[in-house]
């Protein structure tokens, strides 16, 4: 008897902090559900390596639940991993894998409701319906976890990171590929996305709606089926991103329908179908960002009004600018443009003519896609040095007044 609950206290040790309790196979306390169980708030859990099969795991205590060397937590397919509910909680360090799916419900690996100050750091999600999943919370933070799902249809898969109706959250570093959506935000605001990789996500690297005065820097978001969206929102800045690599017939590095009062500065769009497509956005500034090899790097919808394209760098696109009406109520000035053939004899590094950059051949395919076949051919160029010399069809004040002539270092 006294042997027993000697082990027994062993499990436990206090500091001024809260005990810690001990998990393990071979220790006194086998189970986390149990361990949890013995917590009260301010304890740390600390969990060791093995395979825990506890179906759905709650906390709902102001607890640190702590894995060594990444415990797997397994879902067995049948279950959501864990589900946290609270304030100041804190999940570091597991191995969650094989959660429920369902084509209805949002069951996720880790599943956070009506929470606040939850830290869900440096953990590993394999084969999730969703993987990380908040709703109705306030400051919480998803750093550093690395999400890799198995989706293979829109239909049947969830999101990686996926908040709704929450506020001040912060996401940086997390890596996620292989679900719908890598990171979701509706009804979102105050919150910020720093650092992260979203690639290889069947839909979008990074769909947001309804979300107001966030914040999205230096994150990649790389061979995504359909880019990024951005919708019905108003005051975001995108800054220091990376977009690549999203091809396919409906796929944007970034599309903003019902965008206004927001900045795009100082990102990369390289090798997409479409840099930037805007439609119903105003008063949005695109600065000094880098479209490259792309196949048109923005298309510019004629409903859109105030916004203002400036110091960007044009290089190696197929189309540079296209838009579907005659008229245009946007600024596009001091960009520097590859396909631009003025001079400067002032040597002010600015071209002397201004310069059109939607060409005819652009406006056709905007009416008739299957022209598109006739892209390099010689009638196709004779139209459009023709259009440069008498511009009849293009937007006549479509136009960039002082183009630069060498590009800027951004």
């Amino acid at each position: 008897m006294k042997i027993a609950t000697l082990i027994l206290l062993l499990a436990f040790s206090s500091s001024s902090y809260g005990n810690t309790i001990v998990v393990g196979k071979d220790k006194a306390i086998t189970s986390i559900t149990k361990g949890i169980e013995l917590a009260k708030n301010g304890d740390t859990v600390k969990v060791y390596p093995g395979i825990y099969r506890e179906g759905r795991i709650s906390i709902t205590k102001s607890i640190t639940l702590i894995g060594i060397n990444f415990p797997v937590i397994d879902g067995q397919k049948k279950f959501e991993n864990i589900v946290v509910s609270g304030i100041n909680i804190k999940v570091q360090g597991f191995h969650f894998i094989d959660s429920k799916h369902s084509s209805s419900d949002d069951f996720s690996a880790i599943n956070i409701i009506d929470a606040t100050k939850i830290f869900i750091e440096n953990n590993k999600v394999t084969n999730a319906h969703f993987g990380i999943h908040l709703a109705n919370t306030t400051y919480c933070t998803v750093k550093g976890n690395n999400i890799l799902g198995e989706a293979v249809s829109e239909q049947s898969a969830g999101n990686g990171i996926h908040i709704w109706k929450s506020s001040h959250a912060f996401i940086t570093n997390n890596q996620i590929q292989g679900h719908r959506d890598g990171i979701y935000f509706e009804f979102v605001t105050d919150s910020e996305i720093r650092n992260n990789k979203s690639e290889n996500n069947i839909r979008y690297g990074l769909h947001f709606m309804f979300s107001h005065n966030n914040y999205y820097a230096y994150n990649t978001f790389r061979k995504n089926g359909a880019g990024v969206a951005v919708m019905y929102t108003h005051h975001v800045r995108m800054e220091h991103n990376v977009f690549e690599n999203n091809w396919g017939t409906a796929s944007y590095a970034i599309l903003l329908k019902d965008i206004t009062d927001s900045w795009i500065k100082n990102n990369q769009f390289i090798s997409n179908t479409i840099g930037i497509f805007m439609e119903g956005c105003n008063r949005i500034d695109v600065k000094q960002n880098l479209f490259s090899k792309n196949g048109w790097a923005m298309k510019v919808q004629a409903n859109c009004v105030d916004n203002i394209i400036s110091n960007n760098n044009f290089k190696s696109n197929t189309f540079d600018i296209a838009t579907n009406g005659t008229m245009v109520e946007s600024v596009f000035d001091h960009n520097y443009w590859d396909k631009y053939e003025g001079y400067d004899l002032n040597k002010d590094g600015i071209g002397d003519i201004k310069y059109h950059p939607v060409s005819m051949y652009s406006m056709i395919i905007e009416q008739n896609p299957n022209a598109l076949i006739l892209l390099r051919s010689f009638m196709v160029t004779l139209l459009d040095k023709a259009e440069k010399a008498l511009p009849t069809l293009t937007p006549e004040n479509l136009v960039d007044k002082n183009p630069k002539m060498k590009p800027f270092k951004l």
